[in-house]
């Protein structure tokens, strides 16, 4: 049996669903029994939210070398900040304040103080400063725990993963290389069978172009790039399949058939999954030393402060975090470089 985790929990946009939902989740007792939490954020602010949407929920201030509460929300307190925040409103104010809980709750998940991250949604316009220049959590994480990071969006009934997240779309093909779509299936793999014990992943393979080019009409790259990579990967004993047209995968149930399904760029993947999964998917940051999750909604402004957010894909994020801790934690499985040694060599 699974036991407690220690979760640091970072708040997002505070003018966003965020603190509403995670106040929430902690109104039903019973998770206490699975997760000790450490949000991190001013206190004043979850006082002034827990008044609002009127909760019951009880705070113990604590700073990150103290024991934490196992039946209390912990908080990491921070500085509250003197400009009004505003529900439903975009503003730099509270992209400080959500990079500021994000940036201690890293902190504390890089120096073994929590033992995995669930992110609250944040504004990636309003969060960008001079100590903040990513496109969204993903790659700021990448960059601070030192990793090579997989965009993989999970649920019981679908798993998708993505070659390229958030960039332009002008942008995909100069970044569509062998080396990319090799790193990601073996990130891919890895993933399946270090975080969710599949001991030999079936995995399909989206084409970039429309219909995987039409053998060169609508495009090169599958032809040159993604099917002798799959060639070269079965040959080597790996169940990679594809590449495979999108626009009919997921209308005939193909992806049914497989594990996980790659695809190229975060419309393709994320359309899909969003419309047969959504408020029951989490976002899971794969491919680096520690657990990271997040629900699969944004700021959801529009009903921000009416308390109709949905904790639901919150709830997900969070046992998904713990099941992926324990699942590292017990397996005996290659470390990432011995098990990609065992991939072929494959020139771009």
């Amino acid at each position: 049996m699974l036991g407690k985790i220690k979760v640091g929990i970072s708040i997002g946009d505070p003018n966003g669903v965020g603190i509403e939902i995670i106040l929430k989740i902690f109104e039903d007792r019973r998770l206490f029994e699975f997760f000790t939490p450490l949000i991190f954020g001013p206190l004043e602010l979850l006082e002034i939210q827990k008044k609002h949407f009127q909760l019951n929920s009880k705070f113990c201030l604590k700073n990150k070398k103290e024991r934490l509460h196992k039946a209390q929300l912990n908080v990491f307190d921070q500085p509250m900040i003197e400009e009004k925040l505003a529900f439903g409103e975009a503003s730099k104010t509270a992209g400080s304040v959500a990079f500021e809980s994000l940036k201690s709750a890293t902190f504390a998940l890089k120096n073994g103080e929590v033992d995995a991250l669930v992110t609250a949604p944040i504004n990636k316009e309003t969060i960008q400063s001079e100590d903040f220049k990513f496109p969204g959590h993903t790659d700021y994480l990448a960059n601070e725990l030192n990793g090579n990071s997989l965009m993989f969006m999970v649920s019981d009934s679908l798993k998708v993963a993505l070659v390229s997240d958030h960039i332009a779309v002008k942008d995909i093909s100069s970044v569509f290389t062998i080396k990319l779509v090799k790193e990601k299936i073996q990130k891919l793999e890895l993933s399946l069978q270090q975080d969710f014990e599949i001991a030999r992943p079936k995995i399909a393979v989206l084409g970039l172009n429309p219909h995987t080019g039409d053998k060169g009409v609508i495009g090169q790259e599958d032809d040159q790039i993604t099917r002798p990579l799959i060639k070269n990967l079965n040959e080597s004993g790996h169940l990679i399949y594809g590449p495979f047209a999108a626009d009919s995968f997921f209308g005939h149930q193909t992806h049914q058939k497989f594990d996980a399904v790659l695809a190229m760029y975060h419309d393709q993947g994320l359309i899909p999954f969003k419309t047969l999964t959504f408020g029951a998917g989490v976002n899971f940051t794969a491919g680096l030393s520690k657990v990271r999750t997040s629900p699969d909604h944004g700021t959801a402004y529009e009903i921000a402060g009416k308390g109709l957010a949905d904790t639901e894909s919150l709830r997900n994020a969070m046992f998904m975090a713990r099941k992926i801790y324990f699942n590292r934690k017990e397996m005996k499985i290659p470390t990432r470089e011995n098990k990609l040694k065992n991939y072929p060599t494959v020139v771009d």
